[in-house]
Parts: C-alpha cells; sequence; structure tokens
C-alpha cells in the first residue's frame, strides 16, 4: 500500500513550511532590532549631578534578609549625597534580620531609623504593604525604594537624581548588575533582561502615554514624593505581585514621565541564592506579570516554543536523517543563530556570563517549566508562596 502523500499536498506542506520558517527568522531578526534600539534607549546615568541638596528618603522593606541586610545598608550609608535619610523596615522577619538592623542603627550615629511593620492586613502582598508603611513615614521630596538584596555604589544615589531632575521625570528606574550564584541561577535570572530588551521598546516607555508600554525594576524605584501621593502610592498597587511595572502603569496613567537607565555600574542585587527560591521567586512572578491572564499565558508559551525551541528540534532531526535542506536545515540554522547573537549582545550588555548564552535552550525550557507551574499553583494549588506566605490574587 503506498502511503506516499499526492504531488500537490507535499507541495504545499513543503511550502507552508518554508514560509514558516521564514516568519520566524524575520520575528527573531525584529527582536534583535528591538534590542539594538533598545541598547541606545537605555543609557547609563550621568556621571555627575548638581543637585545634592533636595532631601532624598531611603526606602528597604526588610523580611528575612539577614544574609544581605548589612552589605545593603552598609552601602547606602556610604553614599556621597548630602541630605538624605535611610528608613528601614522590618517586616516580620524571624531571622536574624531584627538584630543585625539594631548593631546597623547603633554604628550609624542616628542616620538609620528602624521601622517595625504591622500585620499584614487582607488584600496587600507583603511588600506592598511594607512599602506603604515607609512611604507614609518618609520626610523627603524624593523617595528612592529600594530592595534589601541590593548593593549601591557610593554615587548611585547622587547619579540617580542628577538623572531624574535632568529628564524631568516623576518616576526613574533602572537594570542593577544581577549576581548569579548557583548554576540555575545562571540560566534563568538573565531571562528578565532578554525578555526585557527583544519584547519591550524602550523608547516608549518615555514617551508613549499607553500604559502598556511600561518598565520598572522594584530592586530601584525613584519617585518625586507628589507624583507617589497623586497615585495614592503602594495602595494602587496593593494587591499586584508584581507591583513595580503597576506603579509605572499608574503613574504614567496619571500623566507623569516615566525613565529607564542601564545601572550595572551603580547597583548590584542576588535576586535569588538557590534554585528552591528560583523556582518560587519566578513561579511567583511570572503569571502575576501577565495580569494573570490565561490566554496570554499560553500565547507566550507557544511563541517561546516556535522561536526557540522547535528550531533545534528541527536542525538536530535533519542532522539526523541527513536531510540538509533549506525548511529543516538551513533556516533553523539561521534562526538559532539570531537567537544566539541577540543572547550574547544583552549579556555584554548587562554584564552577564557569556559561556551561559549557549545554554539559551534549556533556559528557555526551564522557564517554560516555571510559566507552567506558576499557572498549576495559582488555579489549582495554594496560590504563590514566597517568604512564609502565600498569594493568590488571581
Amino acid at each position: 500500500m503506498n502511503h506516499r502523500l499526492p504531488a500537490r499536498v507535499a507541495f504545499f506542506i513543503a511550502v507552508m513550511l518554508l514560509l514558516y520558517q521564514i516568519l520566524v527568522l524575520l520575528l527573531l531578526l525584529v527582536f534583535l532590532g528591538i534590542v539594538l534600539r533598545n541598547l541606545i534607549d537605555l543609557p547609563t546615568m550621568p556621571e555627575h549631578s548638581s543637585d545634592t541638596g533636595t532631601f532624598v528618603s531611603v526606602l528597604v522593606p526588610a523580611r528575612n534578609e539577614a544574609l544581605n541586610i548589612e552589605r545593603c545598608v552598609r552601602s547606602l550609608l556610604r553614599q556621597d549625597y548630602g541630605a538624605f535619610e535611610l528608613l528601614v523596615l522590618d517586616d516580620g522577619s524571624t531571622d536574624a534580620t531584627p538584630e543585625l538592623l539594631h548593631a546597623l542603627a547603633r554604628e550609624s550615629g542616628g542616620r538609620l531609623r528602624i521601622l517595625t511593620g504591622e500585620s499584614l492586613p487582607d488584600g496587600w502582598h507583603g511588600k506592598t504593604w511594607a512599602c506603604h508603611q515607609l512611604g507614609c513615614q518618609a520626610k523627603g521630596e524624593l523617595l528612592l525604594f529600594t530592595d534589601a538584596d541590593t548593593m549601591h555604589e557610593p554615587d548611585s544615589l547622587r547619579r540617580a537624581v542628577g538623572a531624574l531632575q535632568a529628564s524631568d521625570a516623576d518616576m526613574l528606574s533602572m537594570t542593577p548588575y544581577q549576581e548569579l550564584g548557583s548554576f540555575l541561577e545562571k540560566l534563568v535570572v538573565p531571562m528578565v533582561y532578554f525578555i526585557l530588551m527583544c519584547y519591550l521598546p524602550l523608547r516608549l516607555v518615555r514617551t508613549s502615554r499607553n500604559p502598556a508600554f511600561s518598565f520598572a525594576n522594584g530592586q530601584f524605584i525613584l519617585f518625586r514624593k507628589a507624583m507617589y501621593e497623586r497615585i495614592n502610592g503602594h495602595a494602587a498597587v496593593k494587591g499586584n505581585i508584581v507591583e513595580d511595572v503597576w506603579l509605572c502603569m499608574a503613574v504614567k496613567k496619571a500623566g507623569g514621565i516615566v525613565v529607564a537607565y542601564n545601572g550595572t555600574d551603580t547597583v548590584s542585587c542576588r535576586m535569588y541564592r538557590n534554585r528552591r527560591e528560583v523556582w518560587d521567586g519566578f513561579s511567583k512572578n511570572l503569571f502575576a506579570g501577565l495580569g494573570y491572564n490565561t490566554v496570554a499565558l499560553f500565547a507566550m508559551i507557544v511563541m517561546t516554543m516556535l522561536l526557540y525551541i522547535a528550531p533545534y528540534a528541527f536542525f538536530f532531526h535533519a542532522l539526523m536523517v541527513a536531510e540538509l535542506n533549506m525548511s529543516h536545515f538551513w533556516l533553523p540554522l539561521a534562526q538559532i543563530a539570531v537567537a544566539l547573537v541577540t543572547r550574547f549582545i544583552i549579556a555584554f550588555a548587562f554584564r552577564q556570563p557569556l559561556p551561559v548564552v549557549l545554554l539559551h535552550l534549556f533556559s528557555e525550557m526551564v522557564l517554560l517549566a516555571i510559566a507552567c507551574n506558576s499557572f498549576y499553583s495559582i488555579k489549582f494549588g495554594k496560590g504563590s508562596q514566597w517568604k512564609g506566605r502565600s498569594y493568590n490574587f488571581s
């Protein structure tokens, strides 16, 4: 019995496959173009600032940060900016964070003020509640919210204030240098900047009023207090796990200006310290970052499979069966090359380890697994788990 497809059907399938492979390559080239443009639109912060007198409140929420808090606070106390206060809120820590903070306060000569967090109300995410309390106590004309797992160069505050004032913006955020320890950190954490640089035209964050074009990194956000109060502060995003992007949206909806900078030379951050934290942290944020939109999540999964995983399947299958034609071998090879070039450019720009770029396929596969776990934990599990708390705001 002859199982061969009719010639017309086989020809049609071959043409459609060729068109599909060309479309994938074109999309990858478009994303590469967005990355190259974004490198221009994400400058480093200016080196010099004439403004050292505007009073700034530096605000740090801390929950179980015994491994990070000393490094963070000491780096903030070393700032070469003249007029600032430093407030750290202990958000119900059960480790040595409170003791370490009180020791730091004694050393600081009164420059560090410690707040004790109140119980988490219903409907609030832990970080937004902690930041809300800090914002209520802040005296500054400018408010800097920064995470307890960050470390700041002595000029980071001065340069950030200078950039905010020079740009006449209401909100400033940046992309800190991400410190990477474990193998899974190196595999997954750089994907944050890969997604940002490929899919979001950063120029539109500032120039477009559309809140869909929003970027902020909660590791470092500098506000004008007047704008922060106009949007009702963190109360406006109290139930948003990815509160930083939603704050940016709120500012844009209120008519404010948002600017973004490459801050890898001024601030560094160790987001996660082991495989469990990477898995839980990204699972907490991924589905929430899409607004708990199931269609958007599955669209992201399908796009990732078509753009970054399927080319490897075509390529290796072509090698195995020695079918080195355009549709099965050469176009998939070109797709893989464009994706890797894009990763190399981003890795170089953000000082990420270059050898890990060659494992991009596995980074995408782990990201898909995290996406599925994020969806499952929200829809069918106990919700997002983080630092002893469970969240489900879907």
